[in-house]
């Protein structure tokens, strides 16, 4: 097995975790390699010594490897799929901080998670990505897709911009808001829901449009067909706005017009036994638990 780590830098938080995971694949008879700008930061400012574990690193994956390991949060994750976008790679993140929707194996379960791993006792829970693509006014964007959501929000103004929007060739509606938020069922637990839209199953072939403080309450969340390309086209008093793409965030002009769509791959995430979204989701939204007591 040749397995990819990846991770943003190293942290006192995640010192526990590189020791313990380490320790363990050192003992497997596969293949493993750190990202290289990880492994510097780890290299120099930690005191693991992770070079005596016969390592190596990587600077771009490739259909050569057979999983990818992310240490951190959701958010480590996210970037993580930056790297392996189409190539089938699953991914499987241990936590080091808080409980999140990605990133669910804790600490103290990694050598339980990943004896299950190599066991092959997982399944593989297929996520819907978004791509985006312009009309062509602008430079060219350096990310053109996101797992969890593309939002498109004001710039520099109190005022509200107006986000027009169609389905396919059929024109949906004004929104006039603060922005706009199209979410895949794995960001429906995101940026979605903190603005009222609604949770969905990760596998569901759908996805949903949340508009940000809309000025009109009569615009709510909308879920979709993922099948549909979705059009925008803004306008405001300002001349730019903003475009972000999971964790990415770009400026662009008001004359852009923008078309969303499901990309035709998905990202392969590994679920657990005790990982599965159901669980994470009870457990995160403290579902079966009365706070009257």
């Amino acid at each position: 097995m040749k397995i990819a780590i990846y991770g943003t830098e190293y942290n006192e938080r995640s010192k526990s975790t590189l020791l313990i995971l380490s320790a363990y694949l050192s003992k497997k008879k596969t293949a493993v390699f750190f990202e290289s700008n990880f492994n510097r930061s780890i290299l120099n400012l930690s005191p693991i010594e992770i070079q005596n574990y016969g390592f190596q690193t990587y600077s771009e994956l490739d259909n050569s490897f057979d999983l990818m390991i992310s240490i951190g949060g959701d958010g480590t994750i996210l970037r993580a799929i930056t790297q392996v976008k189409s190539l089938d790679i699953p991914i499987v993140g241990i936590n080091t901080g808080h409980l999140g929707f990605l990133s669910t194996i804790k600490t103290n379960a990694i050598e339980s998670a990943l004896n299950q791993i190599f066991d092959g006792d997982y399944r593989i829970s297929k996520r819907s990505v978004l791509t985006i693509k312009t009309d062509g006014k602008s430079a060219d964007l350096d990310l053109d897709f996101a797992l969890n959501e593309i939002a498109v929000s004001r710039k520099n103004t109190t005022s509200m911009i107006s986000i027009k929007t169609w389905l396919d060739d059929a024109y949906l509606t004004s929104y006039w808001a603060d922005g706009l938020i199209i979410s895949t069922p794995t960001g429906s637990t995101g940026y979605s829901l903190s603005c009222g839209g609604p949770v969905i199953m990760p596998e569901s072939d759908s996805l949903v449009l949340t508009p940000i403080a809309p000025h009109n309450l009569s615009a709510r969340p909308l879920v979709i067909s993922a099948k549909h390309k979705i059009k925008l086209k803004l306008s405001g008093r300002e001349n730019e706005f903003l475009l972000s793409l999971d964790s990415s965030i770009i400026s662009l002009n008001n004359s852009i017009e923008l078309t969303i769509e499901k990309a035709p791959y998905h990202i392969q995430m590994i679920e657990l036994k005790g990982g599965s979204f159901i669980e994470t989701l009870r457990k995160k939204l403290l579902w079966g638990i009365d706070q009257r007591n």
